[in-house]
């Protein structure tokens, strides 16, 4: 009986490969939009795809061609083709503004350049193109059902850009280009200033001024031991709980020091 079964099963499969075949070669377009629509909804995407490109140019202008537009976006979706299904969404959305698919297609187009962007090592060209895209949509639909979903997909792409310059900023503080590293934390902060990263940003800014303030020609001295002693209190002001208070602490008090030496000395009687 299970040989039976197997025989069977076999023969359904080679007479449905057999079908697909037959109508992919066939110039009958209806027929490819009916069996393209079946194993659409079988969930066989990449073969209801090759049929759908074959007749999406013959239904331009057709009462059928938002259906079958739709199902052709969403078949790129399924397949994982990112960057198809976001251009292609976004073409359903500007020809069919009326559609009651406008409002899912547009936020499957946003999710498709959400999926495209990269870990945050890399570059993030295609981050900020899905943030831009995100805000996009969560302005034309302030009320969607995908509004919530849009702004998770928002706070991991910023997240991401977060990680990405802040990083960059503690690289330039591992190999001691202070300079570059201030300033990099400098934009951080200023750019991020609710990220998860600040107290760490803070603290690292500091300590890359006070590395280059204690070892400047003593020219620059002053100067960069007070922009250090500076950071120090934005540093305890705000996180005077952070784990790293303690090293914070023992920089102020070499910086004060140091500094005693340029206070102006008091005249003896």
């Amino acid at each position: 009986m299970n040989k039976f079964f197997y025989i069977l099963f076999v023969a359904i499969v080679l007479t449905s490969c057999s079908e697909y075949h037959k109508v992919l070669k066939a110039p009958d377009v209806g027929a490819k939009f009916k069996l393209g629509e079946q194993l659409y909804n079988e969930g066989k995407y990449e073969k209801a795809n090759k049929l759908f490109a074959q007749i999406v140019p013959n239904y331009r202008g057709k009462p059928q061609a938002e259906k079958l537009m739709y199902l052709y976006s969403y078949s790129f979706y399924k397949t994982e083709d990112y960057y198809v299904a976001g251009y292609q969404f976004e073409r359903f959305v500007s020809s069919y503004p009326r559609s009651e698919k406008l409002e899912e297609a547009a936020f499957l187009s946003v999710k498709s350049y959400y999926m495209l962007s990269p870990v945050y090592s890399k570059s993030q060209k295609e981050t900020k193109e899905a943030i831009e895209k995100l805000q996009e949509f969560i302005n034309l639909f302030p009320e969607s059902k995908y509004l919530d979903e849009a702004n998770e997909l928002m706070k991991e792409l910023v997240f991401k850009l977060e990680k990405k310059a802040f990083e960059i900023a503690r690289q330039y503080n591992t190999i001691s280009d202070y300079q570059a590293s201030i300033k990099s934390f400098e934009n951080f902060i200023f750019e991020y200033p609710g990220s998860t990263f600040r107290e760490e940003a803070l603290y690292y800014r500091l300590d890359s001024a006070y590395k280059l303030a204690v070892n400047s020609v003593e020219r620059k001295r002053q100067e960069r031991l007070e922009i250090a002693k500076d950071y120090y209190n934005t540093f305890k002001g705000s996180y005077a709980e952070s784990k790293h208070v303690e090293e914070a602490d023992e920089m102020a008090v070499v910086i004060d020091e140091e500094l005693k030496e340029y206070s102006p000395k008091v005249k003896q009687l």
